[in-house]
């Protein structure tokens, strides 16, 4: 192995990826007076978290009446029970003051008449538990993950913390005793190797979606953070629920905002029938993603699609007329003229299920400490290590995350990480000294993959399993597809160690970079298919045609899934939190989900 020269941090905490979940992290932690570096692979303002379209869920009321009760119901109905019920109290209780407080930071939301926060519907937001719909989404036109962000970014740079924009984040670095105390991570312009020393070490990576081969994320979103756990020997929970939203542009992935259809827009088949009636009577088009994503598979695969190979459906917004569409959706607009040639105020936009969101990832209690399961505890917590945001599992979004619940998650969980971390973390108070033999382990990953002469491009290895996952691990799944796709990204993940890298320059180096990722990919695709394959039951967005029901006898448990370096998975499982953290609301009992 090749000797690397490798400079030294040091930082009360590390916070590692700079999308609105880290830089709330970053924000708040430096503003608690501790030392604070966030590492990112982008420029903080080119994170995922900037294409989040529709909005932020709090219980703000400013559009008729709601109340953070009828929210908790609606988050753990859309959960389909699968969500932590104390877990996701604290969400929704915390909600209108964290979006009050993103207002004071700077955030421009869209206003109402009278000057307050404007909301629009979104699917599965209901009044007084499942009556009536709720205004529950405080927008900022359809570009609220924009105005977030940079917001959230501004406010880092106020309270002085320190960002290393454009290190790419290698593995986590752990001392003799088993605690997190940093991150090895490449600097991509330098081509130099830095060791971030920290008491504590915060994963904001965001999710995994391109591991698929249609999907909303960016390409930057490989699951960094969820590979350097594996790697770690730490379990990921709920890999096998993964959101396909239903309103991907059809060809090119681009979102379009469920926002839309809180609007006023809605579905239609090859026979100009609004479907959604047949399958949510009462929601109609704003039921929960996963619904609305299996209704429009099942007009499709009933051949009610449209277009030449009947394999989309149409999203109609041109009865809003131009004003409300400039006012209220103009990046919609701007993104359907661009990546469908439409022009929304006299054509539908041709769209489909898309891959979206990941509800599994690094399990953590409600302070974004990360747990595993030690003997009988299940909630052993992992000493100065957090997640926050899609690389984490709180849990709470179960089985299926209502749209507009993950710019909350973000912002909740991330000031929850920084409070946490500055009630255990003196500022300023010494670093430990890390084992010689600390990052061994990185190095050799690092110089294996970096040294790779193999006979299979990176590209190759990634499209095949991106394949493999959209064909076998969609929308509908069944034990034989399960079956046939866990020995397919078996294959998959083995060919790895076939890969060709054909450039081993440590500058600018894509070949290298992106070889990186697909090893963080590999390990969660092979994690999302075996948890898949496991579960049998239909729940939120795993629907089993081979099972069709929810088994609450059964399988009401968080799966938390291992994959070693050999590719090969294990499981344990971990109980749901069926209770409530405080009495200001009652448990909801589980009962059959309908829209």
């Amino acid at each position: 192995m090749e000797a690397y020269k490798i400079q030294q941090h040091k930082y009360d905490v590390i916070v590692v990826g700079a999308g609105g979940a880290g830089l709330r992290a970053t924000f708040g932690l430096a503003e608690k007076g501790l030392s604070t570096a966030c590492v990112t692979k982008v420029f903080p303002t080119r994170s995922h978290t900037v294409a989040a379209q529709g909005g932020i869920s709090a219980a703000l009321g400013n559009m008729g009446e709601d109340d953070w009760r009828f929210h908790f119901y609606d988050t753990i109905k859309g959960s389909d029970w699968l969500g932590d019920q104390d877990a996701i109290e604290y969400m929704c209780k915390n909600a209108p003051a964290a979006v009050i407080e993103l207002e004071h930071y700077g955030v421009p939301f869209s206003r109402t008449e009278e000057g307050k926060i404007y909301q629009r519907p979104f699917g599965g937001m209901t009044t007084h538990y499942g009556k009536g719909t709720a205004q529950r989404t405080c927008a900022a036109a359809d570009r609220t993950g924009h105005a977030m962000l940079h917001t959230l970014y501004q406010q880092s740079l106020k309270h002085d913390a320190r960002f290393y924009i454009e290190y790419f984040a290698l593995d986590l670095i752990f001392d003799s005793d088993g605690a997190c105390r940093g991150v090895l991570a490449l600097d991509m312009s330098e081509g130099s190797l830095h060791l971030f020393r920290a008491h504590a070490v915060v994963l904001a990576t965001g999710g995994y979606g391109r591991a698929y081969f249609t999907a909303t994320s960016a390409h930057t979103c490989t699951g960094d953070g969820g590979g350097m756990a594996l790697r770690a020997g730490l379990p990921l929970q709920d890999m096998e629920f993964v959101q396909f939203h239903p309103t991907g542009i059809y060809g090119a992935g681009c979102l379009i905002t469920e926002g839309v259809r809180g609007e006023g827009g809605f579905l239609t088949n090859s026979k100009g029938e609004r479907f959604m009636e047949r399958y949510a009577p009462n929601a109609k088009d704003l039921a929960s993603r996963d619904v609305v994503s299996r209704a429009m598979t099942i007009e499709i695969n009933e051949g009610r699609g449209v277009g030449e190979h009947k394999d989309h459906i149409h999203l109609n917004l041109q009865h809003l007329g131009p004003e409300v569409i400039h006012e209220r959706l103009p990046g919609i607009a701007e993104t359907a003229r661009i990546f469908a040639g439409v022009d929304v105020s006299k054509q539908p936009i041709p769209v489909s299920p898309t891959v979206h969101y990941n509800m599994g990832g690094v399990p953590t209690n409600v302070h974004g400490e990360v747990v595993r399961k030690r003997g009988d505890n299940p909630d052993c917590i992992v000493p100065g290590l957090f997640a926050v945001g899609e690389a984490a599992c709180v849990s709470v979004h179960g089985a299926n995350r209502l749209g507009s619940n993950s710019l909350l998650d973000l912002v909740i969980f991330g000031r929850a990480a920084a409070d946490r971390a500055a009630e255990i973390i003196q500022p300023g108070s010494r670093h430990r000294d890390l084992p010689m033999s600390a990052c061994d382990a990185a190095l050799a990953n690092f110089d294996g993959i970096r040294n790779a002469k193999g006979d299979q491009p990176t590209a190759d290895i990634r499209l095949n399993m991106q394949r493999i996952m959209q064909k076998d691990a969609a929308v509908f799944r069944t034990g034989e597809t399960l079956k046939e796709g866990s020995a397919k990204i078996s294959a998959a993940y083995d060919s790895f160690a076939n890969v060709k890298v054909s450039d081993r320059s440590l500058v600018w180096n894509s070949d290298l970079i992106e070889t990186l990722e697909l090893q963080n990919l590999l390990g969660q695709a092979v994690a999302t298919m075996y948890s898949a394959e496991q579960r049998h039951e239909s729940r939120g967005a795993h629907a089993r045609e081979d099972f069709k029901d929810r088994d609450d006898v059964n399988w009401m448990k968080h799966t938390l899934v291992s994959v070693d370096a050999r590719g090969k998975s294990s499981f344990d499982y971990r109980p749901v939190h069926l209770n409530t953290m405080t009495d200001e609301v009652d448990a909801v009992a589980p009962k059959a989900r309908t829209y």
